[in-house]
C-alpha cells in the first residue's frame, strides 16, 4: 500500500470515544475491598496473600503486567481484615488503596531461583512481623497460587495456612452496580470488535486475520487481554476448543468463536457467536441447529432466578436432543466477572464427580452455555451475560449471522 492509497480497514471503526461510560471508581474499588475483607472475616483469617494478577487487579486495581505476574509473579499483596495494605514488589503501584510498598521476596524461579526456599522462609518472618504490626494475635492466614515452599514456611512459623481461592471467588461473585456498568462496557466494546469481524467476513479472510479485529478493538479501547484465541470454520469448529489458525474462510463456512476477553477496567466479556460465510444462504441443518441452541437458551433464561440451587437448576435445565449428548458443552452455566469464575453449574449427567453445591444468588452474573456438536455439524449461540437482579438481559442474537 502506498502513501496514499485507503487501508483496507476503517480503523477509527474500532474505538468507542465519545461513548465512555462513567464508572464511579473509587465506589468500586472500596466495594471490592470490603468484600474481600469481609470474606477474610468470615473464614476467620487475620490476613490474606494474594498472587493472582486477577486478585490484585479486584483488591486494589493493580493492573501491571497481568500475564507475566500470572507465571512469573513478581508482586504479591498483604490485606488484613483491620490495618494497613501492603503491596511487595509490582512494576507500577499507583493505586490508592495501596497504604504502604514494600520490597518482595523472590517467590517465582525466574527471580529466585535455587534460593526458592529460603526466600519463603524470609516472607514468613516478614508477615510474621507484619502481624504484629497490626496488633493481631491470630495466626491464620489465606493464601493462594504459591510454591509449597511458602505454605511449608508459613506452617514451620505456627501459621494457621488456609485457602484463599474460594475465598476470593465467593466474594467475586456479587457484584455492585459498578461492576455491572464495567461488564456492560465491556461488552460493548466486544460487540464493536464482532461487529468488524462479521462486516469482514468473506471467503479467503483467513481466521487469524478476524481474530486480530477483536484483539485490535479490544487494546484500542484501553481493555485487557484473551483468555484464550477460541475462533473456529469449516470442518475444524468440530471438535470445539480449536483456536484461530491460518485456514481460510470459505463459501459456506460457519465461524464460531469465543470472546474470552478481559476488556476495560479489567471486566471480562465472554460472548459466543456463530458467524456464516456467504455469499451463500445458511443450509437448512444449519439453521435447524440454530434453533435447537435457541430453544435451550429461551428455556434455561426463563427458568433462572435467585434462589435456586445449582443442582435445582441444572434438573430444570433445557433437555438436549440425544443426538447433541456426546458433543455436549462443559457446563450449562458459569459466572463471570474479571474473567470466567466461580460457580460453574453442569449438565445432570456430568454432576458425579464435578459437580458441587451452591445457590444462584441476587447481583451474580452468569453466563447461560449452548454448544450443538453432532458429527461435523455446529451450532454454539450464547447471550451476553445476565445479571440477577430484576431478571433482565441483554438479548442475544436471534438469528444467524450472514456475512
Amino acid at each position: 500500500m502506498t502513501h496514499n492509497e485507503k487501508p483496507d480497514v476503517d480503523w477509527s471503526q474500532f474505538l468507542l470515544d465519545g461513548e465512555r461510560v462513567e464508572i464511579d471508581h473509587p465506589t468500586l474499588q472500596q466495594y471490592r475491598l470490603d468484600r474481600l475483607r469481609a470474606a477474610l472475616r468470615a473464614a476467620g483469617a487475620a490476613v490474606g496473600v494474594f498472587v493472582s494478577p486477577v486478585s490484585l487487579r479486584y483488591a486494589v486495581d493493580h493492573r501491571a503486567y497481568g500475564l507475566f505476574q500470572s507465571h512469573i509473579p513478581v508482586a504479591y499483596l498483604f490485606v488484613p481484615v483491620e490495618g494497613p495494605v501492603v503491596m511487595h514488589g509490582g512494576l507500577s503501584n499507583s493505586s490508592t488503596l495501596i497504604d504502604e510498598v514494600r520490597p518482595a521476596r523472590a517467590i517465582s524461579y525466574f527471580n529466585g531461583g535455587s534460593n526458592l526456599v529460603a526466600n519463603a522462609e524470609l516472607l514468613a518472618e516478614d508477615l510474621n512481623r507484619y502481624l504484629s504490626e497490626i496488633g493481631t494475635t491470630n495466626r491464620r492466614v489465606a493464601i493462594e497460587y504459591v510454591n509449597p515452599s511458602l505454605t511449608q514456611a508459613l506452617m514451620a512459623h505456627d501459621f494457621d495456612v488456609v485457602d484463599a481461592v474460594g475465598l476470593i471467588e465467593n466474594a467475586r461473585a456479587i457484584k455492585c452496580k459498578e461492576e455491572i456498568d464495567c461488564i456492560r462496557y465491556a461488552i460493548r466494546v466486544a460487540d464493536l470488535g464482532i461487529d468488524q469481524m462479521r462486516k469482514a467476513i468473506r471467503p479467503g479472510i483467513s481466521e487469524l486475520q478476524l481474530w486480530a479485529m477483536l484483539n485490535f478493538a479490544n487494546l484500542a479501547n484501553n481493555g485487557d487481554w484473551h483468555d484464550g484465541r477460541m475462533l473456529a470454520s469449516g470442518d475444524r469448529i468440530n471438535p470445539w476448543y480449536q483456536e484461530a489458525s491460518e485456514r481460510k474462510l470459505e463459501t459456506g463456512d460457519l465461524v464460531g468463536f469465543d470472546t474470552d476477553m478481559v476488556g476495560p477496567n479489567g471486566y471480562c466479556a465472554d460472548i459466543s457467536r456463530t458467524m456464516f460465510c456467504g455469499p451463500n444462504k445458511p443450509s437448512k441443518r444449519q439453521k435447524e441447529l440454530f434453533a435447537h441452541a435457541l430453544a435451550e437458551i429461551d428455556h434455561n433464561l426463563a427458568i433462572l432466578r435467585p434462589g435456586l440451587t445449582f443442582d435445582e437448576f441444572g434438573d430444570q435445565a433445557y433437555v438436549q436432543p440425544e443426538e447433541f449428548h456426546a458433543n455436549r458443552y462443559t457446563c450449562i452455566a458459569h459466572g463471570v466477572g474479571m474473567c470466567d469464575e466461580y460457580p460453574k453449574i453442569y449438565y445432570p449427567m456430568d454432576r458425579k464427580g464435578r459437580g458441587y453445591p451452591g445457590t444462584i444468588e441476587e447481583n451474580m452474573v452468569l453466563c447461560i452455555e449452548r454448544t450443538m456438536l453432532q458429527g461435523s455439524s455446529f451450532r454454539r449461540v450464547c447471550p451476553k451475560p445476565i445479571c440477577l437482579r430484576r431478571h433482565a438481559h441483554i438479548p442475544h442474537d436471534r438469528e444467524l449471522s450472514c456475512g
